[in-house]
């Protein structure tokens, strides 16, 4: 360890010597205390003696593969296979002060910036937390768990179609024995430039307001003080307006699509594309897991109801997944978030992980045919000491007819037994049709 003396500030200042007054470059006098450098599960941390103050990054690099293949029919649009920087994070977290912490997150996967946490939170009330910037809304228990923690390479299609991920907002939430619960007011998507133009030009060019969501949830925990085994049942709902982070052709409309497995199929077979009007959306879903030892169990089903000028609309699905650890290692549950977090080695080199997976998702109301879909996935998971995964994904991948990625792609064949996207001219047994393919995926990641 090292002795390192820095401003609250961050900035840069003089001092005299060693336990004298010390200024920054604005000439004010600062604060002094010495931090201790060290590694701690091979994360960078620095901390004050006091252990009022502490520092550390986070960030992580996952390099991700997949191939495609077995296509009901070969006349159908190819898939490609591919590689990609899946994600290249780059996070400063520090404790500020007992009740003040702050946290900068950001994203250069495949060389685009975006903007992912950016967070002030106060803790300084018993059993509270208040936090406001950018940060993911809490709703789904799959969602706010860290891409550092997830068990299969790609959260399932329902989370990744309807549940909102990271907007500008501010959240309260409340946490005593074996209940928790978080209510938030949520506006604008912040990423990248393209939702930040999308904002600018709704305000610059239409007067528009930014929009506004009001997200809440609750949790029980029976046996949460008990690091073995537990239960844990949610219950959350959402009230969304329109946002400004859309395009401005598409404001005041609602579009939910997804992908079915790895970001490197391109492909969203299930896309409603936009719906026009929409006055507002009504969000709602329950979630349990459990765990004992080394097995594990989560699910989700959630639903989402939206009002439109044109009539309403409902779209849900569900998802549940189960894993265990091979080799002696145990599950562990993060009770002041209600989410799983990283389990521990059974050995000293790490551990595996084998993991099962249904997903289903439905886009499919009145006259809005956006597709339904389910996976089938099954996965192994190699931790090699604390910082280090290896991932393998396998998945079949099964959508209907109406899947058609807004009318670009193949479902089914014709009466003269041409490939169409019209999938009310398929002429296939019962007018099923749909895309089935599988997917074999592979992921290398590493946390620092």
């Amino acid at each position: 360890m090292f002795g390192l003396a820095i401003s609250l500030t961050g900035s840069v200042w003089a001092q005299e010597s060693d336990g004298e007054v010390a200024y920054n470059q604005y000439g004010v006098r600062v604060d002094r205390e010495t931090l201790h450098a060290e590694q701690r599960n091979n994360i960078l941390v620095f901390e004050s003696k006091s252990k009022k103050y502490k520092l550390w990054l986070d960030n992580r690099v996952q390099v991700d593969g997949a191939v495609f293949f077995g296509k009901n029919h070969s006349d159908y649009n190819p898939i490609g296979n591919g590689v990609s920087i899946r994600r290249a994070r780059f996070a400063i977290k520090a404790q500020v002060t007992p009740s003040w912490y702050g946290e900068i997150d950001m994203d250069l996967a495949d060389g685009k910036f975006e903007l992912k946490d950016a967070i002030i939170e106060y803790d300084g009330l018993k059993n509270f937390a208040f936090k406001v910037g950018n940060f993911k809304e809490d709703f789904s228990m799959e969602q706010t768990t860290t891409s550092r923690y997830l068990v299969f390479m790609e959260r399932p299609m329902v989370t990744k179609a309807l549940v909102p991920s990271r907007h500008i907002g501010i959240q309260g939430e409340y946490l005593r024995d074996h209940f928790r619960a978080s209510l938030g007011w949520f506006f604008q998507e912040i990423a990248g430039s393209e939702e930040i133009t999308n904002v600018q030009d709704n305000n610059k060019d239409f007067g528009r307001n930014a929009g506004y969501s009001f997200t809440g949830k609750v949790g029980y925990m029976p046996y949460s003080k008990d690091r073995h085994h537990g239960l844990y049942f949610g219950a959350k709902g959402s009230y969304r307006t329109p946002k400004t982070s859309d395009a401005p052709s598409d404001f005041g409309g609602a579009r939910f699509s997804t992908r079915n497995a790895t970001s490197i199929n391109r492909k969203k077979y299930l896309d409603t594309d936009v719906i026009p009007n929409v006055d507002h959306i009504w969000l709602y879903g329950l979630e349990g897991a459990g765990y004992w030892g080394p097995a594990r169990f989560q699910t989700e089903w959630i639903r989402n109801h939206v009002s439109a000028a044109k009539g309403s609309y409902n779209f849900g699905g569900w998802y549940a997944h189960a894993t265990c650890m091979l080799l002696g290692g145990q599950q562990r549950f993060n009770v002041a978030e209600g989410e799983f977090t990283q389990p521990s080695s059974g050995r000293k080199w790490g551990d595996i992980e084998l993991a099962l997976r249904y997903d289903y998702l439905d886009l499919n109301d009145g006259t809005v045919y956006g597709g339904s879909g389910h996976n089938f996935t099954a996965g192994l998971n190699f931790y090699i000491g604390n910082n280090f995964k290896f991932v393998l994904n396998y998945q079949y991948s099964k959508n209907d007819r109406y899947a058609n990625g807004k009318g670009k792609l193949f479902t089914g064949h014709d009466a003269t037994g041409a490939p169409t996207a019209d999938y009310t001219k398929i002429v296939e047994p019962k007018g099923k049709g749909g895309v089935g393919y599988h997917m074999l995926g592979a992921r290398f990641e590493i946390d620092f």
